[in-house]
């Protein structure tokens, strides 16, 4: 599969790596953020759809 993909895009593997790095780096940010939360701020907000006062 991914040897169709550099066949088409001969020369360009700079654009793969490059996606492919962007891709990976996002989800390591957003899995060390949601990680590194404190669990009170989970805890409110995992609370937030059932704590509708305002109605």
């Amino acid at each position: 599969m991914f040897k169709q993909f550099q066949t088409l895009i001969n020369g360009n593997e700079g654009y793969l790596i490059s996606s492919l790095s962007i891709f990976v780096l996002f989800f390591v940010l957003v899995g060390l953020f949601i990680f590194l939360m404190k669990k009170e701020e989970v805890q409110y907000m995992s609370e937030l759809p059932l704590n509708d006062k305002e109605s």
